[in-house]
């Protein structure tokens, strides 16, 4: 079988290159060894080929890029598998940072991101999300870019004093000052650092190195998490310009990129209906795309049951039964598996060690295989965080250093509409003779209705030509 050998219980497991592409679920409680079966996983892919992109929330990950070293336990666990080659080996490592701090700047165009994230991030009431809305469809109107941070800024301070400008959209002032000051908060966060250009080209992250391996690509979160909403928003950005880049390519023997989002309940926390459904449609349609997806977090109840029931290939980690949630997680769990005749899957789930699970991934025909109690096979590379030196010598030798560090200034919505108003002067005599005329300045609406028509011009053609309306995950919102 073609595949990633996950580790062995009473038969060795294999998750299915052909099969990747139908999403998983890695769960289990803190120290339990989910992110060694992320690692696991992610090393796997990489050798076959298979680029992926791996959120570091802790700074674990960040070892890959260099041989593991020569543990006990891991020695101990290949001996038991049967891995006679096993041995140290370091994986070609792409390292990003939404805040771009540790990594290569990784930015997204206050467009392409669009009102409904917006609005999630900066947590709107529903009035403020229709505000904002208008904000942007009057934008869109004026042929205006909504690129960087300043650039909303600026169409938000321009809306509220410039209340004439929107003629039959009526947005109550104080929604848009609510906005301005959810703005500043957002921007102590540096927000700002992630709204801009150059914007992510996605298929950087489809990168092969030399040798044929798939390029493992670190979005470093271990800061940006310390902020949620904005952590879930850069996730959900990814994988909807994923959705709206990629062509439809369909089963494939294997995925062209595989995710993998830790911390995945910070995704679906709070978020409102419409949202949720959206991200239920891009999860189910994106595997056409050649994508995989795998959610990472504790407890498998964080992942909605609209999505849950997407995840093919599960891996349960060992859980606590504590407390009613516990239970009803434990239970929720099994429930999930493909019973095995030989194997009390509720009971087990409690008693897993360190570095076991429960696993069941989708066979070849498409049917999950029954569960198993695993032991995880050990990972080759380093586990473990890396110095700033290690990291800048990664950096250095990336094949796209240089592309996104400095980040890019167009003229956009900020400039039109902070310009200052130039006062035409009358430039000769009348035709009716006399001296000339004193200047005078123009009236408002004709020099901004100029401004606007120039940069609506200069927006044809762009590769921002798209509706700035369309936000998250693009056609959908317009029903394609």
């Amino acid at each position: 079988m073609e595949g990633i050998f996950l580790g062995k219980g009473e038969t060795a497991v294999f998750l299915p290159f052909s099969r990747a592409n139908r999403h998983g679920l890695i769960a289990g409680a803190t120290g339990t060894g989910k992110t060694i079966t992320l690692q696991l996983l992610a090393e796997g892919f990489s050798r076959a080929g298979v680029p992926v992109v791996v959120t570091d929330v802790k700074g674990d990950l960040a070892g890959m890029a260099f041989p593991g070293a020569d543990k006990a336990p891991f020695i101990k666990r290949a001996q038991e598998l049967g891995l006679t080659s096993y041995g140290p080996q370091a994986f070609p490592v792409i390292f990003w940072d939404a805040l771009g701090e540790q990594g290569h700047p990784l930015r997204a165009t206050v467009s392409d991101v669009g009102p409904l994230l917006l609005s999630r991030l900066l947590e709107l009431s529903e009035a403020q999300e229709g505000a904002l809305n208008v904000a942007f469809r009057w934008a869109d109107e004026q042929g205006l870019l909504l690129l960087d941070f300043k650039d909303l800024q600026a169409l938000l301070q321009h809306l509220t004093t410039h209340r004439d400008a929107m003629a039959g959209m009526s947005v109550p002032s104080t929604s848009l000052g609510a906005i301005q000051r959810r703005l500043v908060v957002l921007q102590q966060q540096g927000v700002e650092r992630f709204l801009g250009e150059p914007m992510l080209d996605v298929h950087d992250l489809m990168l092969t190195a030399p040798d044929g391996r798939g390029a493992v690509n670190i979005l470093s979160c271990d800061k940006l998490f310390q902020y949620p909403r904005l952590y879930a928003t850069v996730l959900l950005w990814l994988l909807a310009e994923l959705y709206e880049n990629l062509p439809e390519v369909g089963d494939l023997p294997k995925p062209k990129l595989v995710l993998f989002f830790d911390e995945a309940h910070v995704i679906f926390e709070d978020a409102p209906r419409v949202l949720l459904e959206k991200i239920e449609q891009v999860v189910r349609l994106v595997r056409s795309k050649g994508v995989g997806v795998y959610f990472v977090t504790q407890n498998p109840l964080d992942v909605p049951d609209s999505i849950s029931a997407q995840l093919g290939h599960r891996v349960q980690h060992a859980l606590r039964a504590f407390t009613p949630r516990e239970q009803k997680a434990v239970k929720t769990a099994a429930e999930t598996f493909r019973p095995n005749p030989r194997l009390d899957t509720a009971a087990v789930i409690t008693q897993l060690g360190i570095g076991e699970a429960l696993v069941s991934v989708l066979q070849e025909d498409g049917t999950p295989s029954p569960v198993e109690r695993v032991k995880i096979a050990p990972p080759v590379s380093r586990v473990g965080a890396i110095s700033p030196e290690e990291r800048a010598k990664v950096r250095a030798a990336s094949p796209l250093a240089g592309k996104y560090e400095a980040s890019l200034d167009r003229e956009s919505a900020y400039e039109v509409l902070t310009k200052p108003q130039e006062t035409p002067v009358w430039g000769g005599w009348s035709w009716g003779g006399g001296p000339p005329r004193p200047s005078q300045p123009s009236r408002r609406g004709d020099t901004l209705a100029e401004a606007l028509l120039k940069s609506a011009a200069r927006s044809v053609g762009s590769s921002l030509g798209r509706q700035i309306v369309r936000g998250i995950l693009g056609s959908l919102l317009r029903g394609r």
